[in-house]
């Protein structure tokens, strides 16, 4: 018989508790270091919070929806996607040199961060119908459905968004069982065409930043000052930390984007490396936690879906962390749960509202 330990009223709500705490945890942090980070702007903080607020909203009402639902919505809203994408190309709101946003007088969004759960859940409807592990027509069916939004996004520019889903088709590739042989050729496949990417596809700011990554100090005052400043935020905070509110890089105005994209090195100068520590831990937990749940999905859509939207997750925390220390290039991604912005966290408490959906949904075996 599968159990299911949580507490009753969360069962009826069909919301796991282990994983709620620790998104609640993430989450309730994240103001507080918004809070200084934000030089104690507490209008900044209140609207950070209405915005959680909204994102477990909707991830309560998704995880009220049986994934059956999921499933049969899947291509639907993949194919709205791509045709929103190609909207954009046509009539999409120019803003800070990049083409991302449509505007329908109501309301601005990003028609990119639909395909963050929509590529997820395209694999997922696609591989689960065919037998496991994938065969070659299917694998070259697979890296189509991803690749298509991938260089839609890439085009616009937005090469942090096009690295998140294709991630995503990576990972449903990856859990519909490929061997390590064909991960192995694949990885190589990829290897030999970044040549071509890097000529065709990347923008000359998109150069500059893995030129950056290699050697920031090549240009300290220009393309290499974020990163400089970053890590020099998180290496003045020593073991300990300076404590809450006592940060001087981000409280001085020398840490750029410092409730947004660099938070974290925010977080780090405050609280040490102890502080950044154990944040990554709670990251780890939500990642290990909804990695369980969807091994307990009941079939392969469930399992495949549920896997995928909690390793982009990962990679959100993977990619960030690694980012504003300086071990990755800078992308333009979010510390999720805690850097200031609505889109991104929005589509993140999706994700879970539908993971938490697959999990809660599972029917007890007979004893």
């Amino acid at each position: 018989m599968v159990r299911n330990d949580n507490p009753r009223f969360l069962k009826l709500i069909h919301l796991d508790l282990p994983l709620l705490l620790g998104l609640l945890a993430v989450a309730g942090l994240g103001l507080i270091v918004l809070y200084s980070a934000g030089q104690r702007n507490l209008d900044l903080v209140v609207g950070q919070a209405m915005r959680l607020g909204l994102g477990f909203v909707i991830m309560l009402a998704l995880a009220q929806l049986p994934p059956h639902y999921f499933r049969l919505w899947s291509p639907w809203i993949y194919l709205a996607g791509i045709l929103l994408l190609l909207a954009v190309m046509v009539a999409g709101d120019i803003s800070k040199g990049a083409q991302r946003w449509l505007d329908l007088g109501v309301v601005r969004f990003q028609p990119s961060e639909i395909m963050k759960l929509a590529v997820p859940m395209m694999m997922a409807w696609f591989f689960a119908a065919k037998p496991l592990p994938p065969r070659w027509p299917h694998l070259l069916g697979g890296a189509l459905i991803t690749a298509i939004p991938f260089v839609l996004i890439a085009e616009q520019p937005d090469l942090g968004t096009a690295l998140v889903v294709g991630c995503a088709g990576a990972f449903a590739l990856f859990l519909a069982g490929l061997s390590w042989i064909v991960l192995l050729g694949l990885a190589g496949a990829l290897g030999a065409v970044i040549p071509l990417f890097w000529t065709f596809v990347m923008h000359d700011y998109q150069r500059q930043r893995v030129l950056t990554f290699l050697d920031p100090e090549s240009d300290p005052l220009g393309t290499g000052y974020h990163i400089i400043q970053s890590k020099i935020a998180i290496g003045s905070g020593g073991v300990y930390g300076k404590g809450w509110l006592n940060g001087t890089q981000s409280h001085l105005d020398f840490l750029p984007e410092g409730s947004t994209d660099f938070i974290f090195a925010a977080f780090s100068e405050e609280f040490g490396l102890i502080g950044g520590c154990l944040l990554l831990a709670l990251y780890f937990f939500v990642v290990a936690r909804g990695l369980y749940m969807a091994t307990r999905a009941p079939d392969t859509y469930g399992r495949l879906l549920a896997g995928s939207l909690t390793l982009i997750f990962f990679i959100y925390a993977f990619v960030n962390s690694g980012m504003v220390s300086g071990l990755l290039p800078v992308v333009g991604l979010p510390l999720p749960l805690f850097s200031y912005g609505g889109t991104s966290l929005v589509t993140i408490m999706a994700g879970f509202g539908m993971l938490m959906s697959v999990y809660s949904h599972r029917r007890p075996l007979a004893r």
